[in-house]
């Protein structure tokens, strides 16, 4: 049987303001990536979120992004390579220290919004994103976008990196994600989005908005969390992946065919 990771980004809750359903869609989700409190969460929101995912045996991982809550981290920000190293070994670190008090271990790191496109496509952003990754512990996984520089930059230092997909983004026929301030760049008929995902899964396509079938590589799907159908829609893709002999189940947890 074949076998996808799905992840979701979580933890993204501070203060007073509530953002997602984390507890409801952590109980379809293999791999939670929580927000290190950069751009989105704060110090409670972190601990009860890894304490809940260790609870139902979600794999934890790390979610940095730039320090920009006003945002909520999708804003370009040029910063350093040592800048961005140490904002990545930083939020690691938060992370660890949460895992270690929940009895678990952060499993995964994956780069939130700005900081994820940015290093998708440059190297610098990408390289130092892969050297902090490596430095905290070269035993975790690096999420980075199906055949970007930062999947590149994360096997180039010798880390495990998982190719991930998005289920609910167009894709442009280059293989980058359509821009959020696109009108196009999100998907809201869940139907479409459950049929786009299980072709990247089970043929390594999807159309890209020109109409062209582009090849990639899913080995973790995302589910973005904050979205207002995210509930609905996750329980529907793992209920059609399940349908079709796709197992859901943390990458590395077994050998990837």
């Amino acid at each position: 049987m074949k076998t996808v990771d799905l992840n979701s980004d979580l933890g993204e809750s501070f203060g007073a303001y509530t953002i997602g359903n984390d507890e409801e869609v952590l109980q379809y989700i293999s791999s939670a990536n929580i927000a290190c409190g950069f751009h989105a969460g704060d110090y409670n929101v972190l601990m009860k979120t890894v304490k809940k995912a260790a609870e139902l045996g979600v794999s934890v991982g790390a979610h940095p992004g730039f320090p920009d809550l006003a945002g909520f981290g999708r804003r370009d920000m040029q910063l350093s390579k040592k800048e961005i190293f140490n904002l990545v070994v930083y939020q690691i670190g938060a992370i660890k220290a949460a895992a270690t008090v929940a009895g678990t271990h952060v499993h995964h790191v994956k780069p939130h919004g700005a900081l994820y496109n940015l290093a998708s496509k440059d190297e610098m952003v990408a390289t130092a994103i892969a050297e902090a990754v490596l430095a905290v512990d070269p035993d975790l996984i690096l999420f980075g976008l199906a055949g970007s520089q930062l999947v590149w930059a994360g096997e180039k230092v010798g880390l495990k990196v998982a190719q991930e997909v998005f289920a609910d983004r167009t894709y442009q026929p280059d293989g980058t994600l359509t821009p959020r301030s696109h009108a196009n760049a999100m998907i809201h008929d869940a139907d479409l989005a459950v049929k786009r995902v299980l072709r990247m899964v089970t043929e390594g396509k999807v159309p890209a908005v020109n109409g062209e079938d582009i090849c990639i590589q899913a080995d973790t799907i995302c589910v973005h969390g904050d979205e207002p159908e995210a509930l609905d829609f996750v329980r529907k893709l793992r209920a059609k992946l399940e349908e079709n002999q796709v197992a859901i189940q943390a990458f590395g947890a077994v050998d990837q065919p």
